[in-house]
């Protein structure tokens, strides 16, 4: 029988290859090796812990996890002012570690109504690099991300004392990072799709559901306006990009 840190070492090795392939043909991947290995250890019948802990109308918990950030960008490929032509990447990733609330509103059967308020602390190092010189400059930007996501929870029947479960919902996000003379800055706000997935493991004395979960983000995250740059020749690596969006991949552990 595979032990949940056998589950837990699989799907951060599966996020490696998240971030290094393509990020749709992944995901369905990712679905169906926990479903299958959670659906191998189900299969013996076992008396049923806490067998009306579902029936809750309203039940409150936490929540503790790593996340990793992301940032796709829209880089223009235009020589700027002054002739140069930079282009920005994240070449690696750094975990970072976030913590939560849950409350939990019973709808039915298989519907739960769920808001969790997160805080996520992690950093982005950017890498910006012209063109023609191959110049290179190092942009490390610190994120203290407050999230209050309000999804849906449809959850399977219930095999024993496991029952899988997907989610969606949306999630406002306010960076309390403060963040100054940064040659190249994010917006403080934006608001995430996000879809997940999970199992509630049923325990002698309460629910640990370890999710997996993808954030998409909605809005344009680069800050145009810079009048607050020292050297006004910093303006060109915010000119030489178009757009810069969000994603955020989070590995949370809830206790319910």
């Amino acid at each position: 029988m595979l032990s949940l840190q056998t589950i837990s070492i699989s799907i951060y090795r599966l996020i490696g290859i998240f971030f290094e392939n393509n990020m749709s043909k992944r995901s369905l991947i990712f679905s169906l090796l926990l479903f299958f290995t959670l659906g191998v250890q189900a299969q013996r019948n076992k008396v049923q812990r806490l067998p009306y802990i579902d029936q809750r109308l309203l039940h409150f918990g936490f929540s503790i996890g790593t996340h990793v950030q992301d940032l796709r960008f829209v880089n223009r490929g235009e020589p700027g002012d002054n002739g140069e032509t930079w282009y920005a990447e994240i070449p690696s990733f750094s975990p970072g570690f976030n913590v939560g609330l849950v409350s939990d509103l019973y709808l039915c059967e298989y519907l739960n109504l769920r808001f969790c308020p997160t805080m996520y602390f992690g950093n982005k190092t950017i890498e910006m690099r012209e063109n023609t010189s191959d110049e290179r400059k190092i942009v490390d930007i610190k994120s203290n991300y407050l999230s209050l996501p309000i999804s849906i929870k449809y959850g399977a029947k219930r095999l024993n004392n496991y029952r899988p479960y997907i989610t969606a919902g949306i999630s406002p996000t306010l960076d309390l990072a403060k963040k100054k003379n940064d040659i190249l800055r994010l917006k403080p706000y934006d608001t995430y799709l996000e879809i997940g997935f999970g199992c509630d493991i049923y325990l002698p004395f309460f629910k640990l559901i370890p999710e997996l979960k993808f954030c998409f983000g909605l809005g344009n995250m680069l800050e145009k306006k810079r009048n607050d740059l020292q050297d006004p020749l910093d303006y060109k690596y915010t000119q030489s990009q178009k757009k810069i969006t969000s994603q955020i991949v989070v590995l949370s552990f809830y206790f319910e």
